[in-house]
């Protein structure tokens, strides 16, 4: 049996998801650690992520981790990486998908319908932004910034009227008490990888490999390399406005995609089904570069959003 160490951010969703796969790995009889890491994107709290636009904002640290032999493998969740890993590091496993949905959390109002006109709603992202703004174009979008206990403090407290947040952590976190409504993925696209959770190991350590194998989700895998491939297309990071979501249906793979402006004015969506995950991610990417979503990126990296996270 191997003796393994976890490297993870500090976040109490972070670290739920480092004991999640710890505790499986033990069950094979493995030995294993957590090591606490905090990442450049824990350090920088008081900016929108959409403005910081640093490249593996939340793994950069836990690579280096990794690199230095400090570590054996790392969990993310699979929207925090890159779409472009370098030569260095392979993703061992995608863990079996929990919920993929955005939710509407609030004290007062049932869904987003409901809400006052000129609401204010906290987003951590701008893709949420964008598809809410297409919606319900006169509510007031605020930046949210910290981990979920933070961001659910801050509505408890009057700060918004809702905010927009992932199920699979609050599921997770088995913090569910202000979800209101799961929000339709034709209204609102999740972000490529939602749900999922990644192990990252150093390329060619097939011992690790080989212990962790048993994590890998063979759906899960088929659906968000083709939603990453989306990604990759598209140019895009996990800050950007764009939203994919494929899933397995009668043995093929059907892919959801969205590309919108951040201000909800302009919503490109496109649906395709085909077999192989790569090639119909990139053929959608493709389709909506051509309806108009180079255009939009291109704004959105010109108006300093974002900085592009892949070459």
């Amino acid at each position: 049996m191997a003796r393994l160490r976890i490297g993870s951010r500090g976040s109490q969703l972070a670290l739920w998801q480092a004991h999640h796969i710890s505790d499986l790995l033990r069950t094979r009889g493995n030995t294993v650690e957590i090591e606490i890491i905090k990442t450049t994107g824990d350090k920088i709290t008081d900016v929108a992520l959409a403005k910081v636009g640093t490249k593996g904002m939340f793994t950069k640290e836990i690579e280096e981790a990794l690199l230095d032999n400090r570590i054996d493998l790392a969990v993310h969740s699979l929207k925090d990486l890159p779409t472009e890993l370098t030569d260095d590091f392979e993703i061992a496993a995608i863990t079996t998908r929990e919920d993929p949905h955005d939710v509407f959390c609030s004290v007062k109002f049932s869904g987003i319908e409901a809400l006052p006109r000129r609401a204010n709603v906290g987003t951590s992202s701008l893709r949420r932004q964008a598809q809410l703004k297409a919606l319900r174009p006169d509510l007031k979008i605020h930046a949210l910034r910290g981990n979920v206990d933070t961001r659910l403090r801050k509505l408890e407290s009057g700060d918004y009227d809702a905010i927009i947040l992932a199920a699979a952590g609050l599921n997770r976190l088995g913090k569910t008490q202000l979800v209101r409504q799961e929000i339709p993925l034709e209204v609102m696209t999740p972000a490529a990888g939602q749900g999922a959770l990644a192990i990252e190991i150093r390329n060619g350590d097939t011992a690790t490999r080989t212990v962790v194998a048993f994590l890998d989700d063979a759906a899960a895998r088929a659906t968000t390399t083709c939603e990453r491939a989306l990604l990759s297309k598209l140019g895009g990071g996990c800050q950007v406005p764009i939203g994919a979501f494929a899933e397995v249906l009668r043995g093929r793979l059907r892919l959801n995609a969205v590309v919108a402006r951040p201000d909800g004015t302009k919503v490109l969506r496109e649906t395709r089904e085909g077999y192989d995950p790569v090639r119909l991610g990139e053929e959608v990417g493709e389709i909506l570069l051509r309806r108009g979503g180079n255009d939009i990126l291109d704004e959105v990296y010109g108006e300093g959003f974002i900085v592009p996270q892949q070459p």
